[in-house]
């Protein structure tokens, strides 16, 4: 028979072995925003920071381009008129509702512009920890779109990934010279979580192990039980 060290043992690996498909389970839908009609987003904010400030984010403009999903219109979109009468330093924001991530995170969303030359379309996308849609809490630069290379102009995909267990928002940041700027749409926001194996969890796995030692040890000399004599 084994001793109860080498079931402890024996439960220890085979519980380290079961972990990793824990800590790799299926992501977990955090966030599925397709702009269907942005007078709806309640727990979103748009915050226009322009000089002078003008338009906020708005419904997407079929006329221009349609969606990449669903009705023509079902995107969000800014333009130069973000700045008041298209001059101005643009600094035009859209923050996604407050968020709880479980650990790796990916954000994916689609943007595009009017294909037209001479401007300079410039989108960051932008990371806060907690419930502040303040801009400046929004530090995490997590990947921008247009300025350097072109904005493209036709619907993209873009995705970027980290890793952070608590609460915390996104923030879409149009920005530039309303002189330099154009049109631009974003649509589909998909954002999922992973759940980490943490320290509590192990924690339970270790009380776990420990209760079912315990139980074999009792089964194999019924001695160690209660004494109802």
């Amino acid at each position: 028979m084994y001793s109860p060290k080498h079931l402890l043992g024996a439960v220890t690996v085979a519980l380290a072995a079961a972990l990793p498909s824990v800590a790799t389970a299926q992501s977990i839908v955090v966030l599925d925003e397709q702009f269907n009609d942005i007078t709806a987003l309640t727990s979103w904010a748009r915050i226009n920071n322009s000089e002078p400030r003008g338009r906020l984010w708005l419904q997407g403009n079929s006329g221009i381009f349609p969606a990449h999903r669903g009705a023509p219109d079902s995107y969000i979109a800014a333009n130069f008129l973000s700045a008041e009468n298209g001059a101005g330093a643009i600094d035009n924001w859209l923050i996604s509702p407050e968020l709880t991530f479980l650990g790796a995170s990916t954000l994916s969303f689609f943007a595009r512009g009017e294909a037209s030359p001479n401007f300079n379309d410039i989108l960051e996308v932008r990371f806060g920890i907690g419930a502040d849609t303040a801009p400046g809490n929004f530090g995490t630069l997590l990947t921008t779109v247009g300025g350097v290379t072109s904005f493209p102009s036709t619907w993209q995909e873009f995705t970027t990934s980290f890793n952070y267990a608590g609460t915390g928002r996104f923030a879409f940041r149009y920005l530039g010279d309303a002189t330099a700027a154009n049109y631009i749409g974003v649509d589909s926001v998909f954002v999922t979580s992973v759940p980490e194996a943490d320290a509590y969890l192990m924690l339970l796995i270790g009380l776990g192990a420990v209760a079912f030692l315990r139980r074999r040890e009792h089964l194999a000399n019924p001695l160690l039980g209660d004494n109802h004599g």
